[in-house]
């Protein structure tokens, strides 16, 4: 824990400050701002109040059904990073990320990573991906961490900001940010050869100060994104696509599943909306753990 007068302190937390969040399994989240009482040593605290976040990225605990985790808190924006093989990002996995960080305000990037590795027919799903994510108005960077690409646009867009960077396992996070400041030497593995997927090595999130300025919070490798505390009759509006038809649609209350004259889903039909991007919203929608009104 990093005071503001830039003494890092081990912390414990005062102990009612355990039971106030139940929904999650985590009380005090990496880029929290917290108020710490410190020891006589001036190494250790107590943590006594977490103060008000501007946002988060929440998703689904892994093993504990009605919990969720708090990813990270006050970021200022996000970056996913995903790769078309070694291993391949499922489109459904970046819909996932990026309608979380869209439900808390959270904006987004993609870094497609590994593009060294890519033939003729990764280049041209990476093409397909770069046109979708690019026309709803994500920015996407092409990059290889290995392949000797310039990391000045990344500084670029990681320089004093706040920045959540989050993926599958194995598509080089770590390693980018041992890219961008290789004092961290942070700990990376080789992709299983028979399941062509990463290892966990990062195990939880962590805050690194970048020399550049700002800094970036490295997350686990995440082999899937659960959505969680979010509204069956919200999700359209985190699909900014869906969300600029759907005033077009017959009825107020469309979902835009099966409801007759619905703009969306003509939108679908005629190519205007890409059918990975509403295949992915149609899962969401029949995902259990969303609330309803």
């Amino acid at each position: 824990m990093l005071s503001s007068c830039g003494v890092i302190l081990d912390c414990l937390l005062k102990g009612n400050l355990r039971v106030r969040e139940l929904r999650t399994t985590n009380p005090v989240a990496v880029g929290d701002n917290v108020k710490v009482i410190p020891d006589k040593d001036n190494k250790t605290g107590i943590i006594t109040e977490v103060l008000d976040r501007k946002n988060y990225i929440l998703r689904k605990a892994s093993n504990l059904s009605r919990q969720s985790q708090i990813i990270a808190a006050n970021v200022d924006q996000t970056i996913l990073v995903a790769t078309i093989i070694m291993p391949e990002t499922p489109a459904e996995f970046i819909d996932r990320f990026l309608i979380t960080a869209e439900a808390y305000s959270v904006p987004s990037k993609i870094i497609f990573n590994k593009t060294d590795l890519y033939g003729s027919v990764e280049t041209e799903k990476l093409n397909s991906l770069v046109d979708i994510y690019s026309a709803i108005g994500y920015e996407c960077i092409r990059f290889s961490v290995t392949g000797g690409d310039d990391p000045d646009i990344l500084r670029n867009i990681l320089k004093d900001r706040i920045t959540l960077i989050g993926g599958n396992s194995g598509v080089g996070k770590s390693s980018l940010i041992n890219l961008l400041d290789p004092s961290l030497n942070l700990k990376t593995a080789e992709i299983s050869d028979y399941h062509k997927q990463g290892k966990h090595i990062t195990t939880f999130p962590e805050m690194h100060p970048m020399p550049f300025g700002g800094f970036v919070i490295d997350t686990p490798g995440l082999r899937g994104f659960g959505i969680t505390d979010m509204d069956r009759n919200e999700i359209y509006h985190f699909f900014p696509e869906i969300f600029k038809l759907s005033g077009l649609c017959k009825f107020y209350n469309c979902l835009h599943l099966d409801e007759p004259e619905c703009a969306v889903r003509d939108a679908v039909e005629e190519g205007k909306i890409a059918l990975s991007r509403y295949r992915s919203y149609v899962s969401i929608m029949n995902d259990e753990n969303l609330k309803y009104r």
